[in-house]
């Protein structure tokens, strides 16, 4: 595979996490860890359907540390962030929690065989920029320090998962469906010891249920696992913050949401810091 596929199929990732306020929207009133247990559920399931075709043997031989290492990365982060938002519903807990893809770009320099050039962080703080201008466009009350503290050890945890799982090269992307129906067995826990439990509302309500399942919170975490492995992950951090331009979008186009004169501005700003990157990544 080469290193323009692998990011290509990474980017898909980006996109169907576009869909993730959409379809968490249309799940409500699920509480977050059941929602998180019944989409690492079916994603999951779908991982192993994939894995049976190649045969299971692929699974045993992944080391125990690698399944610990990617569980604690998909838990530990969905765990940080529902925390976050719940301890500081705002705007600015959101802005913090989206310093993954700058992250992703800036630790990527400690990588072997990969070169961090100014273009790639400047074009990164660009992007975050029109990220910004989106997020702290909404609206959002106000919270707690020890959210915002919680939304950034977040990303914190997102980056670090992701650049670390470049160097699991080796590691199949199968391994991802351990690490899918784990996180979903460990969210059942944490609902069962902080949630009422709430089932989806009507076919809409499961149908954006299952929808999650299969794309932004199932399929998206396979192929962001090839484009990490295998692409130009400078260019994939910063295309990362294409996922709340494109997700503002899809709440606009399913009228939630109205079009605004952030939204373009935040198009220019995204476009141009992944433009840069793009550059960067090909002298």
């Amino acid at each position: 595979m080469t290193k323009g596929k692998a990011t290509l199929i990474g980017f898909t990732a980006v996109l169907m996490w576009s869909l993730l306020a959409l379809f968490t929207i249309g799940s409500a009133p699920v509480p977050p860890f059941l929602l998180n247990a019944l989409c690492f559920g079916i994603g999951g399931a779908i991982g192993l359907v994939w894995t049976a075709r190649q045969g299971f043997g692929v699974l045993r031989g992944v080391s125990w540390k690698v399944y610990a290492f990617g569980t604690a990365g998909l838990f530990g982060y969905h765990f940080l962030y529902f925390t976050a938002f719940r301890l500081s519903p705002s705007a600015e807990t959101g802005l913090i929690a989206y310093l993954w893809p700058l992250f992703i770009v800036l630790l990527s320099g400690l990588l072997p065989g990969e070169r961090l050039r100014t273009p790639h962080v400047i074009g990164a703080l660009v992007a975050f920029a029109g990220a910004a201008v989106i997020v702290l466009g909404r609206d959002g009350g106000g919270g707690s320090a020890a959210g915002l503290v919680l939304a950034f050890l977040c990303a914190l945890t997102w980056a670090g998962y992701s650049v670390l799982s470049r160097r699991l090269g080796d590691v199949p992307t199968q391994s991802v469906t351990v690490f899918c129906l784990a996180t979903a067995v460990l969210s059942v826990a944490a609902h069962l010891a902080l949630e009422v439990t709430v089932w989806p509302q009507g076919a809409l309500g499961w149908a954006a249920v299952v929808a999650l399942g299969i794309g932004p919170v199932g399929a998206a975490f396979f192929t962001w696992d090839i484009g990490m492995k295998r692409g130009d992950i400078q260019l994939l951090g910063v295309a990362s913050y294409a996922a709340p331009l494109l997700s503002t979008l899809a709440l606009v186009a399913a009228g939630i949401a109205r079009p605004t004169w952030t939204i373009a501005l935040a198009a220019v700003l995204i476009t141009a810091g992944a433009a840069m990157a793009a550059r960067a990544g090909k002298t």
